[in-house]
Formats: C-alpha cells, structure tokens, sequence
C-alpha cells in the first residue's frame, strides 16, 4: 500500500545516503522546523573559532606569560630550558635547550585533547565545523555516515586518557593559584585582583574536569549495588550533579582560562598594573 513516503522510482537506490537512504521517509524539504534554528551552531561556531585564534597566537606568541605571582595557564607547567624563572614555580625543564619553539605547545596538548575528545565539544563541532548534524531534525548534508569507528574520529576513544592527563594539569594550576596569594617580591599573605582571577579560574577548571563523562563513570561505574559503596554513591551523585551542567561548564571554563591568560600577558606586558588588596 502506498504511503507516500516511499523514495522516488526515478532515483537510484545506490546513489542514496544518510538520511536520503531507501530505509527513511522521502521528505523533500531538508527540515520541518520553523524556528532560527541555526543561531546556536552558527553561535557555537564563532565563540570556537574566537577561542582557537586567541589560544594560537598566545601559545606561539612565546612572551608575556609570567609577571610575579602570576603564570599563564598556557604555559604552566613550563617544561623547557628556555621558560622564564618563576620562583618557586612550574620550571620542570625537562625538554631541556634543545626545544626551539614556545614552550605552551608542550603542554596545551593535553588540555586541548581533553576538550576536544569531550562529548558536549563533540557535540559543538561536529554541529558547527561539520553539520554532522547542523541541528536536531535538520538534514545533514553528508550522504554516508560512519560514526566515530574510523580514523581520525576512532580516536575519540582515548577521552578517559585525556581525563587523567587534565587532572594533573588542574592540579598543576591548582599550585599556580596558591602561589597567587603571594606578592610581587614573593611574600606570602598578600593578595591581588589576579588572585580573584586566579580563584575563579580553578574553580571553574575543576567543575567541569569534574563534570565529565569519563568521571562520572570512573567513580560510579561498574558496580552493581550502590547500597553497598554509599561513597561511591555521594561522589557519582556529586559528579552527576556537576554533569548537567556540563556544557555550561564547558563554556563557563573555557572562557576564564583565556581571561586569566590575558589578565597575565596585560600585566606582564606593562598595560596593566595588578591591584594589590593586601
């Protein structure tokens, strides 16, 4: 019985795809809905790329990324001969003088492979970059679909690693807040506008390395009974709290790294004199 939805006889099965394939609706229009739609990709598109311009050119910028107490979260921990002195800081020289180029490009590998093997930054470029899909019950323009099971998207797996590698580094910065409460003669007991800085940052940075997926899983996953690890239980319910609130913690913290790194290149660079509380 016709339905009128069957695919048109005159187009080749073979040549259909995605979701013009012979299993689904022939609908003619690309999408039903009557709503801006597009505002969040095209929103989520432009905060991205804003974020990926500024992060390069300070990551190669290779300058203004310490003013005493205070180190760029691009560049810490600072892995090379060629980093500024920070006392008491994060100069591990572990790449020793042989490493030519900034040394933000040692360790932003981490933090960057984490954000974008996360499900909600999946989620934003795929939507984005590669309107895979644009949106919800929008057509994609792609006419075959393979998941994330080949190369480079396989990879995409490796997240639980990257989770590991950003709770170091968020420890690491964590260390860099605490050397904030210093001055600019390294006396503890003071504090600054970029201690504030500083603060909201790492609280921001912790929540949404909490809030991921992988943690969610790591501390609640696999048992069978949480009556019989109540702690496991608190923290899997702490995290899960945290979790629906991911993409706004996604957002919220890749936002005040960038303003913590720019609040340090202001006040390294001269353009800005750091006010001290106390």
């Amino acid at each position: 019985m016709a339905t009128g939805t069957e695919p048109p006889a005159t187009e080749p099965a073979r040549a259909r795809g995605g979701v013009r394939g012979a299993t689904r609706a022939a609908i003619a229009a690309p999408h039903l809905r009557t709503d801006r739609w597009w505002l969040a990709p095209a929103a989520t598109t432009a905060g991205l790329l804003a974020f990926v311009v500024y992060s390069t050119w300070r990551a190669f910028a290779d300058s203004d990324y310490y003013a005493a107490p205070y180190v760029s979260p691009f560049y810490s921990p600072c892995l090379a001969e060629r980093c500024r002195p920070m006392h008491a800081g994060p100069n591990w020289e572990v790449f020793g003088g042989w490493w030519g180029i900034s040394p933000a490009i040692i360790i932003l590998v981490f933090p960057l492979g984490f954000r974008l093997t996360c499900y909600y930054y999946r989620k934003a470029y795929y939507r984005g970059f590669w309107a895979s899909p644009p949106a919800c019950a929008v057509a994609e323009p792609h006419r075959t679909y393979t998941g994330e099971t080949r190369f480079p998207l396989v990879l995409q797996n490796l997240h639980r690693y990257f989770f590991y590698a950003a709770v170091v580094v968020a420890g690491i910065l964590t260390y860099d807040t605490a050397l904030a409460f210093r001055d600019e003669h390294y006396a503890w007991g003071h504090m600054g506008l970029g201690t504030l800085v500083f603060l909201a940052n790492i609280v921001l940075i912790w929540a949404y390395t909490l809030s991921c997926h992988s943690c969610r899983h790591i501390v609640g996953g696999k048992l069978k009974h949480f009556s019989r690890h109540p702690v496991r239980y608190r923290m899997w319910q702490f995290v899960g709290r945290l979790n629906a609130r991911h993409m706004l913690l996604a957002w919220a913290s890749l936002v005040s790294v960038a303003l913590a790194d720019l609040y340090v290149w202001l006040v390294a660079s001269g353009a800005f004199d750091d006010p001290r509380f106390f």
